[in-house]
């Protein structure tokens, strides 16, 4: 959420934002509902005021026997109309918030101008294409005649749209998650959390998913409860309503959790195999920092994300997003993507932002530089460290061999129990 303040001071930078994001805000509408709430403060005001002499002259009066009945009958009335008002201010408050819960955070002026994929600029590569097989299979063959992943058992369970992993395939899973666990706590310094996989809807608003993207979130209706798409929602809410002290910050959090989304708005595109699924895993990266340092922090954290990559021994490029691609809520983003050669394309596996104060006026996550002194918001950052189902696709299908087999990262050894390669299933 930004600041009202700074939107009626600068409605031009605003409505600049949005039409670079090309996205549809009525920042006007939301700055006429602020000048009329304004000026019912003022009536409010201006009305006490009267009340107020007005009980004094009656207390005067009355102390000298004098009759008081004609002015308290228009107290009477000026008291009406204050509770009017005091109701209109307060039907005006809740128009406001919802109003400016719809304006997305400034972007970052380094953020290129565009509107699609394409637009996004990129920043460095990593690696080389592997070694491959004559012939290369995707992940979905290769899954199918190891007998690692399944693709017809989900649609008979769950429906289109899940994945479904078994023997070494699911030991993989479980073993990159464990993986990238112990990378971020161990050498990074986050603190590991294993949250609810469900949120209440101010968790939501707080970290930007609603009300705008409500319809791609799943929702138990009876307790208005939503499974989370990201472990970003529990970790970033940890702290909402709370002042940090300034001393504690950066504070890292990770986690591992299962992840949902609907992908409502995602007609047409890949559906088949991993690439886009309801149900996912994912390791994610938060961080809470001092204004002041975020723009670093938020390398930090893109080179924690990278590091994965990097032991996993897979070919990556990071891609700054363009205007038309970065997320409502954040400020300014990077995208790491792996490299697939089944499919001959670059796949997204991890997304690091920085939101600055948004995310953290929506929540209420504030800090003090001094005891006793004002507060400040916080900024907060998060990036996927990483999601589970495209690291699969780039690993199984860059580390493909000749003899059919799929060989397996040495950092994920120990993980799999000292196996070094995936073989056919036997039966």
């Amino acid at each position: 959420m930004l600041d009202l303040k700074f939107i009626r001071e600068n409605p031009e930078k605003v409505k600049e934002c949005v039409r670079r994001r090309h996205m549809e805000c009525d920042v006007d509408a939301l700055l006429e509902l602020d000048r009329e709430y304004r000026n019912l403060l003022v009536q409010a005001e201006r009305l006490k005021h009267e009340r107020n002499a007005g009980s004094d002259e009656i207390g005067r009066k009355k102390s000298k026997g004098e009759d008081a009945d004609e002015l308290m009958a228009r107290m009477k009335v000026v008291s009406q109309n204050i509770s009017d008002i005091d109701s209109k201010v307060k039907d005006y408050r809740q128009k406001i918030r919802s109003s400016s819960l719809l304006v997305p955070n400034m972007l970052h002026e380094s953020v290129p101008d565009g509107r699609t994929e394409d637009d996004n600029v990129e920043v460095r590569q990593w690696g080389g294409p592997a070694k491959l097989p004559s012939r290369c299979e995707t992940h979905i063959e290769i899954g199918k005649r190891l007998g690692i992943i399944d693709s017809e058992i989900p649609a008979k369970l769950a429906g289109s749209g899940f994945a479904f992993y078994r023997a070494a395939g699911a030991r993989l899973v479980r073993a990159l998650i464990n993986f990238m666990l112990d990378l971020h706590t161990g050498k990074h310094g986050y603190t590991e959390i294993f949250p609810p996989f469900l949120a209440n809807r101010d968790c939501m608003t707080g970290t930007g998913q609603l009300p705008k993207l409500e319809e791609d979130m799943y929702r138990i209706d009876e307790e208005d409860f939503f499974l989370i798409p990201t472990a970003e929602v529990p970790l970033t809410n940890i702290h909402r309503d709370e002042i940090v002290p300034s001393k504690s910050l950066p504070r890292y959090y990770t986690a591992y959790t299962a992840c949902f989304r609907r992908e409502a708005g995602s007609y047409g595109k890949q559906t088949k195999g991993l690439t886009r699924v309801h149900q996912f895993n994912k390791v994610e990266l938060v961080k809470f920092v001092h204004p002041a340092t975020s723009g670093e922090e938020l390398e930090s954290l893109l080179n924690d994300a990278e590091e994965v990559l990097k032991s996993l021994g897979l070919h990556y490029r990071v891609m700054q997003l363009c205007a038309g691609e970065i997320s409502f809520a954040a400020s300014r983003c990077y995208d790491i993507e792996a490299w697939a050669p089944g499919q001959r394309k670059y796949l997204e596996v991890s997304s690091c932002s920085n939101f600055t104060d948004f995310q953290a006026r929506r929540a209420g996550i504030r800090f003090r530089n001094a005891p006793g002194g004002p507060t400040e918001y916080v900024h907060t950052l998060n990036g996927s460290g990483t999601a589970i189902p495209r690291v699969i696709i780039a690993l199984v299908e860059s580390y493909q061999q000749e003899d059919g087999s799929v060989s397996i990262p040495e950092v994920l050894r120990p993980y799999m129990g000292g196996q070094d390669k995936i073989v056919p299933e036997r039966h």
